[in-house]
């Protein structure tokens, strides 16, 4: 006889009872609770923007809110962001960090607190807009590319200038990679607020981004052109004269403390002065002449991003200190010496790249005539930010 096997009831489990304490994040009904805009600062035109809701004072500062003061520091005792990582001053610099005790309610100064929480990017960069700006670049770099491919544009190009091309051009991604990566991403960690460092950080990515294109650039060259020697141009970086004196001011601004300093030398100097003077007045014209109209539209991506963005927002962030209220007359003389001091290693720079002008077989424009543009360009850019025109500029 059989035995049927009774199913076995499942034990009940007990399990904690679910509450609403109304704890959780938007439980809470306030009178701004349902409001869209924050309101912890005031905007810099009468509606205040999106770039600025994910902007201002994301990176706190105890003068104004921080009511605990940093929350982190360094072995030296120095807070978050310091204002002495750089000699230039805004107005309430001089101010001691409001003193927090208990009842004192934790407020600082009113909005803004000091003069740095004034700038705005006239470029309202943020992580949407870089990442839509680049890949845009990107996109339309790589579609110029496979268009000269597809139909074997590179095989009009003159031998010479094939030479020039893995020498000279390739010698550039190793400005951009050194100053992005050195320059600009160490200078966007000083900054004392994130306006800054949205701005600076963005112009290291333009940067780091080129020299990518570059890279990339001869890589496919080194496939499409037969002997062309994708190494060239560590050699030219390395040993070519024409390239010393580049190299040097390049390496000497990645030794510059002073974040401001270092940001006020590479897009208000050496950029009009040798960046342009190589990229415009250099490749760009020389290039269609001897068969090539690939290499500018890589090159022009990267005036475009100074051009266009980059020296943009350098200009709105100095003007603002050269016509500060209350330290105007400081960061004018500060920046009268960082003029004094690096306008003569880069147009020392600049000439040493003068016979790179002769080797093409179709020539681009005279090296003077270029040279001289450059230089209005550069005092064009000191007018705007009220500042006189050195006199090294005339050597």
């Amino acid at each position: 006889m059989t035995t049927v096997e009774q199913p076995v009831e499942p034990t009940e489990r007990s399990l904690p009872r679910i509450e609403f304490t109304d704890a959780e994040a938007g439980a809470k009904v306030f009178p701004d609770s349902t409001a869209r805009n924050y309101n912890y600062f005031v905007p810099q035109k009468r509606k205040q923007t999106h770039y600025e809701d994910v902007t201002v004072e994301v990176q706190p500062d105890p003068r104004h809110y921080l009511a605990q003061g940093w929350i982190y520091g360094f072995a030296d005792g120095q807070g978050g962001y310091p204002l002495e990582w750089t000699a230039l001053k805004a107005w309430g610099s001089d101010r001691p960090v409001p003193e927090r005790f208990p009842g004192s309610g934790g407020k600082g100064y009113d909005w803004p607190a000091l003069g740095w929480h004034e700038f705005r990017d006239p470029n309202e960069e943020w992580e949407l807009t870089f990442y839509k700006y680049n890949s845009n670049v990107v996109r339309q770099i790589t579609a110029n590319v496979d268009a000269a491919r597809q139909t074997k544009a590179f095989e009009q190009w003159n031998p010479n200038w094939v030479q020039f091309v893995e020498s000279h051009v390739g010698a550039w991604m190793h400005v951009e990679h050194g100053l992005g990566l050195y320059v600009f991403a160490n200078a966007q960690r000083r900054c004392p607020t994130n306006m800054h460092n949205n701005a600076v950080s963005v112009n290291s990515m333009h940067r780091i981004r080129t020299a990518q294109d570059l890279a990339l650039y001869n890589l496919t060259l080194t496939e499409e052109i037969e002997g062309f020697d994708g190494t060239a141009h560590v050699e030219a970086w390395n040993s070519d004269p024409a390239w010393q004196g580049v190299r040097k001011v390049a390496e000497q601004l990645t030794c510059v403390d002073d974040w401001a300093e270092a940001i006020f030398a590479v897009n208000v100097v050496f950029e009009p002065l040798v960046g342009e003077l190589f990229r415009s007045h250099l490749v760009q014209q020389a290039a269609p002449r001897n068969g090539d109209f690939v290499t500018p539209t890589v090159m022009g991506a990267g005036e475009h991003d100074y051009a266009t963005r980059d020296l943009r927002y350098t200009t709105a962030m100095f003007e603002l200190l050269t016509n500060d209220k209350e330290f105007a007359d400081h960061n004018k003389d500060l920046m009268g010496q960082w003029l004094s001091v690096w306008v003569p290693r880069c147009l020392e720079a600049a000439r040493a790249m003068q016979p790179l002008w002769s080797q093409p077989d179709h020539k681009p424009p005279r090296f003077e005539d270029g040279l001289d543009h450059c230089k209005s360009r550069f005092t064009g850019i000191l007018n705007d930010l009220g500042l006189d025109t050195p006199k090294e500029l005339a050597l």
